[in-house]
């Protein structure tokens, strides 16, 4: 039977959810994020040593970058690619949606 990366999501989700798939090697992971109104907690970047790349499934988003005064408004289909070293943070998710994202670190 096959995955699918909209089954199961908690009907109660007071933080956002990460998963790692199945399909993973020592150089490349996958991951499904779920929010539902979730961001990144004020003060707090996220910052990786591997490249990320992330494509908005369903919902809305928006994301920041250190030093960048402009926002990316994410919605369905809209994908970034996000440099290692590159501080970001999630500004706003959907709150009464799920937000489905597909990432990818290599």
């Amino acid at each position: 039977m096959p995955d699918n990366l909209f089954r199961d999501i908690p009907a109660t989700l007071p933080d956002e959810l990460f998963q790692r798939l199945n399909a993973e090697s020592p150089t490349v992971r996958i991951k499904r994020i779920v929010s539902r109104g979730h961001s990144t907690p004020p003060g707090q970047w996220y910052d990786q040593e591997s490249t990320e790349w992330v494509i908005l499934l369903t919902g809305a988003a928006i994301l920041s970058f250190a030093g960048i005064e402009r926002r990316l408004h994410l919605h369905p289909g809209d994908y970034v690619e996000i440099a290692p070293g590159t501080r970001h943070r999630v500004e706003w998710t959907a709150p009464n949606a799920d937000t489905v994202w597909l990432a990818v670190y290599y």
